[in-house]
């Protein structure tokens, strides 16, 4: 019923950019708090930024901040993740995920609904 579909991922260099969007469908999402969460092989999938239903209020993790930045258009139903400064360590599949309510949590655990994720690859 509910669809994430992320896209925007590839292979970059590092010191280079990407923009990440996921696109919602099923539903309108624009009163609920959307996140995203990435994952390394062997490792668990981890917070890196959350946005409130509003738009009003963001979160980052801490190695992301500074780098990367969050936003979203309500009308399109979509939340974007714009990634500077990109790293070797980045590298992960980046997953969004949308949240029941509008605001904004940092945990796996808050989240209703996940996209499949987008694989990105930062090259030294």
């Amino acid at each position: 019923q509910v669809q994430l579909v992320e896209s925007g991922g590839g292979l970059v260099q590092a010191g280079g950019s990407l923009r990440l969007s996921c696109a919602a469908s099923g539903r309108t999402f624009s009163r609920y708090a959307m996140g995203w969460f990435r994952q390394a092989p062997g490792k668990e999938r981890e917070f890196v930024a959350a946005i409130s239903g509003s738009g009003g209020s963001t979160y980052y993790a801490e190695p992301v901040k500074g780098r990367f930045t969050i936003s979203r258009d309500s009308a399109k139903n979509t939340v974007y993740l714009q990634m500077k400064s990109l790293k070797p360590e980045d590298t992960a599949v980046y997953y969004c995920a949308v949240r029941g309510t509008l605001v904004a949590a940092t945990t796996t655990r808050g989240y209703d609904y996940w996209g499949q994720g987008t694989q990105v690859t930062v090259s030294s």
